[in-house]
């Protein structure tokens, strides 16, 4: 019996040494630890069960490229039409940036970004993703810039966001957000006034009664409130009323495209726009306002935009440019204002441009009369500026002609003064011994001495 019960005890003591060894200091560091092993395990199998249904070879590779910039590696795989994200295996080097911007990708599953652990941006930008599931970014824990905008966001969990611990940067605006309870999460972490880069713009869709309000300045605590229908002494069931918001200025960062590759730059070509967007970013090298309908510039239209290098404004009908308008570009290198109504650029235009190196000036009306004269003499001025397009139509006898050549002929054609020396002559020598001469001294010598003017000066007629 003791032997026998000296065997049951060693059977049950081998049978907890497993448990024993998993509680040992080293083998795990907490119940979170463990936790997250287990959840990246199950997200590696479940991409591994993918790619095996998807062939062979897994997700095709995308005729992407691969830049190196400032040493840090970008794939940009922007317009490639993909409907997922490439598997990082894909590329020969590891990419610090991603660009998914403008595919047609409209879920990102969990695990989509295993492999991609060293990113630190993300464009995913004008997609058409509708759903993010909560493990869709496990791994990326360098990322500071993540771009969702433009996309078909209804609602989406701060789970999703938690293993982002770095991120500075999201933008969610341009998504049809439908603030109910689901998003209280996410609301909550967007107005941590730590998380103040975090969906500044992004607005509610419906209910109406939240539509075109900010998420960030949404009472959490009223999302999971049912909300009561109003009635009226009848009976009737009616919905709160939106009031209409009051028309201002669009920003330009809500209302156009932005992106951060090759540089920060500012699409807002065909966007209907009337006049030029606000709130453009200092940080931003490259605005595109063309294809609009922005017919005048004032002053202070880009008050802010200090660090502005590219400005295309052509097809707009633009017909005025104000004094002022520019200003503040101090370093821009190129400006596009072709295919215009302009005739003339006033006064002083021109003046902040001190580094413009290339103008486009073509398709535009150009009156060639005393008017173009300070757009010439400023270019003249300035030789360093590569300029085209500046062509005559008006008028007639100058349709089609360059500008300078106008201006040459302008100054050889000057009338000249007139040779006075032979007729002054002439006419003195007809006055001599005359009635008329005789008067005039007679005149002068009754003159008294002290009225008459002092000859201080003597004039020459030159021609």
């Amino acid at each position: 019996m003791r032997v026998i019960s000296h065997l049951l005890l060693t059977v049950v003591a081998l049978s907890l040494l497993p448990s024993i060894e998993m509680k040992r200091p080293g083998q795990g560091r907490g119940r979170k630890g463990a936790r997250q092993r287990l959840t990246r395990d199950r997200l590696m199998m479940k991409v591994q069960r993918r790619q095996s249904r998807s062939g062979p070879s897994g997700v095709m590779i995308p005729n992407c490229s691969e830049i190196t910039q400032s040493g840090e590696v970008y794939v940009d795989c922007q317009d490639q039409r993909l409907t997922s994200i490439p598997t990082s295996s894909a590329w020969s080097r590891i990419p610090k940036h991603l660009l998914m911007a403008r595919n047609h990708i409209k879920v990102l599953r969990d695990g989509s970004f295993l492999g991609y652990e060293s990113l630190t941006s993300l464009d995913l930008q004008q997609n058409q993703i509708s759903q993010v599931e909560a493990g869709a970014f496990q791994g990326l824990t360098h990322l500071t810039t993540l771009l969702l905008q433009h996309n078909q966001l209804r609602t989406l969990s701060d789970e999703a966001l938690i293993p982002m611990a770095n991120l500075r940067y999201l933008r969610l605006h341009d998504n049809p957000w439908k603030c109910l309870c689901p998003m209280e999460s996410l609301i909550r972490t967007l107005q941590v006034p730590s998380n103040r880069n975090l969906g500044n713009h992004a607005k509610c869709a419906e209910p109406i009664s939240l539509k075109n309000r900010k998420l960030k300045q949404i009472d959490p605590e009223l999302l999971c409130k049912e909300l009561e229908p109003v009635g009226d002494p009848n009976g009737n069931v009616t919905h709160p009323i939106e009031p209409s918001p009051i028309r201002g200025k669009s920003d330009a960062t809500m209302l156009c495209y932005t992106y951060i590759f090759p540089h920060t730059w500012i699409d807002c070509k065909n966007q209907a726009l009337t006049e030029v967007p606000s709130s453009i970013p200092e940080n931003v090298v490259r605005l595109d306002l063309s294809h609009n309908s922005i017919h005048h510039l004032k002053p202070r239209d880009f008050q802010g935009a200090r660090g502005l290098r590219i400005l295309n404004l052509s097809n707009n009908n633009m017909e005025q440019i104000d004094t002022g308008s520019l200003s503040g570009l101090l370093h821009l290198h190129e400006l596009d204002l072709s295919s215009n109504r302009l005739h003339v650029l006033q006064y002083g235009v021109l003046e902040d441009l001190y580094f413009l190196s290339k103008l486009q000036l073509g398709g535009n009306p150009w009156v060639c009369n005393y008017n173009i004269h300070y757009m010439v003499y400023w270019l003249r001025l300035h030789p360093g500026v590569r300029h085209s397009g500046l062509l005559c139509q008006s008028p007639l006898e100058y349709i089609d002609e360059r500008v300078e050549d106008y201006m040459d002929s302008y100054n050889r054609e000057c009338p000249k003064d007139r040779q006075l020396s032979s007729p002054d002559q002439n006419q003195d020598t007809e006055l001599w011994g005359t009635p008329m001469e005789l008067q005039g001294e007679i005149e002068e010598e009754l003159e008294p001495s002290h009225l008459r003017a002092p000859q201080k000066y003597q004039i020459f007629r030159l021609a």
